[in-house]
């Protein structure tokens, strides 16, 4: 989603400096051509504070922009360090961080945790992707509520809307006697796939369908040995990444959330966008205000499997008014969300 949103303002003719530590994220090649890239030259977020400092010392921005909690934390450092006043430091916070860090024992959460209560109040604004992620934000930092604001991501754009149109990418998909269910995202912990193996071995016990998951992760054998465990491997598809996943959620019949934690999902978003019935697990946070708590999609309760093979079967039987699920994520245009972040920047009149 920052790639979205550098590339919306720099459409309005604005200098970014985009401060890289990994330099081969497979999506760099689709940043506008006018954003100028700076290699920090470290391979963690850890290692950058020093020439993120140097940077900060010989530029002296008017305003710099972390996308994470750490780079963040490591921005506040930096500021410090290289005694850049000037420079108005903003953090974007995409993921409920009380629901990240839960899995952690004692001793980390309390190192994960002070940090964020020290260095946070020395940020400028924090913007969160979400109503839950401010709520969180302000529990675990302590911050005054005045600081931290909710823009929506900058999800729906021109470009989706064209991928999405690209010829069927699986033979799957177009196939009226066997609907596709769509899963999308890494295949991790958080994600919780193994849920929805579950409920969709639940649910194909009771009618013909199929399963496609998009994504990489360590969790892939596991999956595989689950399908097969469940007798479904012959209706599952881990096709693995895809730079364009939208051809799959424009033709699929389903798209699902099953996610553990979030912070404002962007697969779900997406798939809304393109009028794809979806159901999600309320889990923190983002599905809930997506959804409008379960007015517009089925929210069922997280690792409930049962619950969510019901809502599957529901949405495959009476899928709802795809113009009704455009509408409502049209705050997440990506036009609109670069002119949230530039007003709180300061940067609205340059």
């Amino acid at each position: 989603m920052v790639l979205n949103l550098v590339n919306a303002m720099a459409e309005r003719g604005l200098h970014i400096d985009l401060l890289l530590i990994k330099t081969h994220s497979r999506h760099l090649h689709e940043i506008h051509p006018a954003v100028n890239r700076i290699d920090l030259g470290s391979r963690h977020t850890a290692t950058s504070l020093l020439p993120l400092a140097r940077y900060l010392k010989q530029t002296n921005p008017p305003c710099l922009l972390a996308a994470k909690d750490r780079a963040g934390r490591i921005a506040v450092i930096a500021r410090i360090l290289a005694a850049a006043s000037r420079t108005r430091l903003i953090l974007r916070l995409g993921t409920n961080l009380t629901a990240a860090f839960a899995h952690k024992p004692g001793w980390r959460l309390f190192l994960r945790r002070l940090p964020i209560r020290l260095l946070y109040p020395r940020i400028d604004r924090i913007i969160a992707v979400s109503e839950g992620v401010r709520a969180d934000t302000l529990t675990v930092s302590g911050v005054t509520p005045e600081k931290v604001v909710v823009v929506r991501n900058p999800v729906v754009t021109p470009q989706l809307l064209e991928a999405a149109e690209a010829p069927s990418p699986h033979p799957w998909l177009g196939d009226p006697k066997n609907p596709v269910i769509l899963g999308v995202g890494r295949l991790t912990v958080q994600k919780d796939f193994p849920t929805l193996l579950r409920a969709f071995a639940d649910l194909r016990a009771r009618r013909p369908c199929r399963l496609i998951i998009l994504g990489d992760g360590r969790q892939r054998e596991k999956l595989q040995a689950m399908s097969d465990e469940l007798g479904i491997s012959e209706a599952l598809a881990l096709p693995g990444f895809t730079a364009n996943p939208y051809a799959y959620m424009k033709r699929a019949d389903l798209f699902v959330l099953s996610s553990r934690w979030e912070g404002s999902p962007n697969a779900l978003t997406e798939a809304m966008a393109l009028g794809t019935a979806v159901v999600s697990t309320d889990c923190p946070s983002g599905p809930n205000e997506l959804l409008d708590g379960g007015r517009i999609a089925p929210l069922v309760p997280m690792g409930d499997w049962q619950a969510l093979s019901k809502a599957m079967q529901r949405m495959l039987d009476q899928p709802p008014d795809p113009t009704l699920l455009c509408e409502s994520v049209r705050e997440y245009n990506a036009q609109q969300s670069a002119d949230h972040y530039l007003e709180i920047m300061g940067l609205a009149s340059v």
